[in-house]
């Protein structure tokens, strides 16, 4: 129960790390330790780009521990004039704390906000320090975030032997799972190697025995050839290209295939950091390719009257790397998905049109083979179109009669809930913010639309009503009439509504590609249970998490009464605990719906919802059936 009264008293002041450890996931990517690794290497991977460093080590050790070393300058061991205490105590135990605002020590880096390689401190159980420099061998260590002894000298090494080692071990309680995904981490490490030219990068893992070094001579050009391997491909060389300026970098590479490929590469980086929701300079790329392929197609009459080609027609069949460099980006969060710096489109946009513009006219031929592919592009949006139209789908004012709107048009703030029946719809409406929050209540499954074509799947008046609700059609590359910022899949915690949500979630897959790149897909993560002990409140995910949430009301004092509920449906939950545990901004879990090149998400879709995968499905069933947990 909140009090009534609100003055000063209630003012609290977060010190030191306690800011991560109260809200961790405002600073990392909680579902495993992954962002935790990247944040220790992408200081490593700053001190190689400028040019300090030219060998890195990552190992994954038996005992749970994660070590990551380079022979970069090492960490400052002097005192801070300032704050009093030695360079490598302030870098892991203050937030906003590092050498990379001014620009004065790196020209470019990805870190930039100073809480990287503080927040993994925050969230390790354990945490060692070595630094190499100036002759000396420097030893710290620090629990749960908090100093353990002093920096202290352990040894000499030569006046040459520099570098930084930081060995940790996550704390599990503020992760989903402790378990770090090897193969995403792997082709980071591949990632940063191609993109740091002259950088070797060790890595082993001692729970497999595996052992890989990654260096590249050749960059982005070999990366996209070996990563494209088994496809083919229109050009036999690919088009790479690099400009920069005194404040920024751009380089791509860039392929065509005579049909886009389920898991086609299509990645960006800024300062070496990977950004899976691009930006920017991704929009950059886009516009400067679409410019120059129009220029080009006008220029040889190739487009059919009155057909226009848009952005995605161009990159649709298109495998490519970008990677920028910049002082200074701007990114949406400490994650760094996404990038901001508008500014820099412009560059990149620019950039990629001179270059583009230039080889379309050198290369006439291969140039006319990538603008058919992309008028195909453009004549497949117009047909899927057209026939929605002719069945005036779209035509009138009327919004399907069961969507509740919400009063903002701003696309920053609105969300739209799509929920899984009438019942979980009537708590939804009463429980959501009027002015931002829309619900959209389905009947039942929908159509399983993994293996058919969009213009079959409008036949479906679920569908057509979906469709009509977020404004954008299926298969429609263009999303400029997107009506809501975000749209989240609101289904029941048991099997059937993780049914409905993968149903959901392939359709926007398969026919809402755009708006999954956007991050505009969420799935909202109703609680299976609630667990009340005395005045304490709390929900429960899955069985698991019930269990770990009993353990600690019993390890309280006394022996607490404790009630379980589970919740059959969206529909027994009252309004105020829907609101509190899936709808409320400030206390409910979103997960976004995205894809990487190491997702492999058709395959697993083809494999779950495909009807001629059957037999294989069939059998992953009777292997991998017993693994499922509700």
């Amino acid at each position: 129960m909140a009090k009534n009264t609100y003055d000063s008293k209630a003012i609290e002041v977060l010190s030191g790390l306690d800011p991560v450890r109260k809200r961790p996931g405002m600073y990392t990517d909680t579902s495993c330790p992954n962002h935790l690794i990247q944040e220790v290497l992408d200081n490593s991977v700053d001190e190689a780009i400028a040019g300090h460093c030219s060998n890195i080590k990552i190992k994954i050790q038996k005992d749970g521990f994660i070590l990551v070393s380079d022979d970069g300058r090492g960490m400052p061991v002097d005192i801070h004039p300032e704050h009093k205490v030695s360079g490598v105590e302030l870098i892991l135990c203050k937030l906003h704390a590092g050498a990379k605002f001014s620009g004065d020590e790196y020209s470019f880096s990805g870190g930039l906000h100073g809480v990287g390689v503080s927040v993994v401190n925050a969230l390790s159980d354990a945490l060692q320090v070595n630094i190499k420099r100036d002759s000396c061998e420097h030893e710290m260590h620090f629990d749960n975030g908090d100093k353990k002894n002093e920096l202290k000298v352990i040894g000499e090494v030569g006046i040459r032997n520099t570098g930084t080692t930081i060995k940790f071990k996550p704390n599990p309680k503020y992760f989903e799972s402790d378990q770090i995904k090897v193969k995403e981490l792997k082709h980071l490490l591949k990632a940063k190697a191609v993109l740091c030219p002259g950088l070797t990068i060790d890595f082993h893992n001692e729970k497999n025995k595996e052992k890989i070094k990654w260096f590249f001579e050749d960059g982005l050009k070999s990366y996209l050839e070996e990563a494209s391997d088994g496809i083919d491909l229109v050009l036999e060389e690919s088009i790479l290209s690099s400009k920069d300026s005194k404040t920024q970098e751009v380089e791509f590479v860039i392929n065509w295939t005579g049909r886009p490929p389920k898991n086609k590469l299509d990645e960006t980086y800024v300062n070496l950091i990977p950004t899976a929701q691009g930006g920017s300079h991704l929009n950059g790329f886009k516009s400067g390719l679409l410019e120059a392929l129009k220029e080009f197609c006008e220029y040889r009459s190739l487009l059919p009257k009155g057909l226009k080609l848009n952005a995605e027609d161009a990159i649709n069949n298109a495998v490519f790397v970008v990677s920028s460099k910049m002082q200074n980006p701007q990114f949406a969060g400490q994650t760094k998905e996404r990038l901001d710096s508008k500014d820099h489109m412009s560059f990149v946009s620019s950039s990629t049109k001179d270059v583009l513009s230039i080889w379309f006219n050198k290369h006439t031929e291969e140039g006319e083979k990538i603008a058919e592919l992309a008028i195909i592009s453009a004549q497949a949006r117009a047909k899927a179109s057209s026939v929605v139209e002719r069945k005036k789908t779209f035509k009138g004012p009327a919004l399907p009669g069961k969507l509740s709107d919400c009063n903002s048009g701003d696309l920053n703030k609105t969300e739209l809930f799509l929920v899984e029946g009438d019942s979980a719809g009537g708590s939804a409406k009463q429980a959501r913010e009027r002015s931002f929050q829309a619900i959209m209540p389905l009947r039942g499954k929908i159509l399983n639309t993994w293996d058919l074509e969009s213009d079959e799947i409008i036949k479906s008046q679920e569908i057509k009503n979906l469709s009509t609700a977020i404004g954008v059609l299926p298969g429609n590359a263009d999303i400029s009439s997107l009506r809501y910022g975000k749209i989240c899949i609101l289904a029941d915690a048991d099997s059937d509504g993780l049914h409905i949500a993968t149903l959901l979630c392939a359709l926007f897959l398969r026919h809402y590609k755009p708006l999954v790149n956007e991050g505009r897909i969420f799935i909202a993560m109703p609680p299976l249970f609630r667990i009340d002990c005395g005045k304490d409140v709390l929900y429960a995910l899955d069985e698991k998490q019930k269990e770990k949430t009993v353990k600690e009301f019993k390890s309280k004092k006394g022996k607490p009464k404790i009630n379980i509920q589970r919740f059959k449906g969206l529909g027994e939950m009252n309004p105020s605990q829907l609101r509190e545990t899936v709808m409320d901004p400030d206390t409910r879990q979103l997960v976004r719906l995205s894809i990487s090149a190491t997702d492999n998400a058709n395959a697993m879709m083809d494999l779950l919802l495909s009807k001629k995968n059957a037999p294989a499905r069939k059998e992953w069933l009777e292997k991998k059936g017993s693994l499922v947990r509700i």
